[in-house]
């Protein structure tokens, strides 16, 4: 076997809060991140070639050190002691600068694979290290399901599997950076914090979905002001969703719905409107 293909599933983050700051700069965060099914598709093979190789269906993707998933190969190889080359394919479904989690995903997926590849050369421990380095979301992404974190978003605690009927996603065309939205939090002292905590404990509990997420919230909606995200918001709350939060730094929503009729409903609307929506469902794991 020289080729292994994964499905690589977004995120959203049921709570997001920002409870400090590192003396290195790196924000320390709570959060409750869940996989939905929403995926990219990475295809990774071992080469005689020495160079690794990335190309992607989706323009504007860099194929270089840039790369999540360039620089996952590119770490891999060198703690394994590789001598093979890599070839990444990557066909994108997850849409980008969104919060959800596309580059960081990409870059677990290519960890998973040289890992099945190569037979497990490398321990959990120095996978996770590895992961670590590569960018906050990306341990989330070896695992999957609904994971309290903590820290830069390294320290990680299973939580029971949170399941939802119906959970819409939705973007425009605008996209949020990530580094202009922490500086953002950085100049503006937020007064009122999601519960994050309060939504862990509901989700320990297994309280129903109806009660978990009107928990649900970001801070990160006090600073990033997209027209987009206040139209999104507004379709799925009038179409009866229990919530609807940004996700990550944004600038995707997703919102919680009880019946389906009423996120097909909404999900057609912000389609009409040149935005991505899907309705998709939570992932207990990989």
């Amino acid at each position: 076997m020289n080729t292994v293909t994964r499905l690589a599933p977004a995120k959203i983050n049921l709570g997001l809060d920002i409870v400090g700051r590192r003396t290195d700069g790196y924000h320390l965060l709570e959060t409750v991140f869940q996989a939905v099914s929403i995926y990219d598709t990475v295809k990774v093979t071992l080469t005689e070639e020495p160079e690794i190789v990335l190309t992607c269906d989706a323009s504007g993707v860099p194929s270089d050190a840039r790369n999540i998933a360039w620089k996952a190969a590119q770490q891999y190889r060198k703690a394994a002691a590789m001598q093979t080359g890599i070839a990444i394919r990557i066909e994108k479904h997850i849409p980008m600068e969104a919060g959800m989690g596309g580059g960081s995903t990409d870059g677990a997926a290519v960890l998973l694979a040289l890992q099945q590849l190569t037979d497990n050369a490398l321990h959990e421990e120095t996978i996770h290290k590895i992961a670590v380095k590569l960018g906050a979301d990306v341990p989330f992404f070896l695992y999957g399901g609904t994971v309290y974190a903590t820290g830069i978003g390294e320290q990680l605690e299973r939580l029971p599997a949170f399941h939802a009927p119906y959970i819409l996603i939705a973007k425009g065309t605008a996209g949020v950076s990530t580094a202009d939205a922490y500086r953002a939090i950085d100049t503006q002292k937020a007064t009122s914090h999601p519960p994050v905590q309060v939504l862990r404990q509901a989700i320990t509990k297994k309280k129903p979905f109806s009660e978990i997420a009107p928990l649900c919230g970001n801070l990160f909606e006090t600073v990033v002001e997209l027209p987009e995200i206040t139209e999104i918001r507004r379709t799925m709350l009038e179409h009866d969703a229990l919530c609807s939060v940004m996700t990550g730094s944004g600038a995707a929503v997703f919102g919680i719905f009880g019946e389906r009729a009423a996120a097909e409903q909404a999900c057609n609307i912000l389609r009409k409107q040149n935005m991505f929506a899907k309705i998709c469902n939570t992932l207990e794991g990989l």
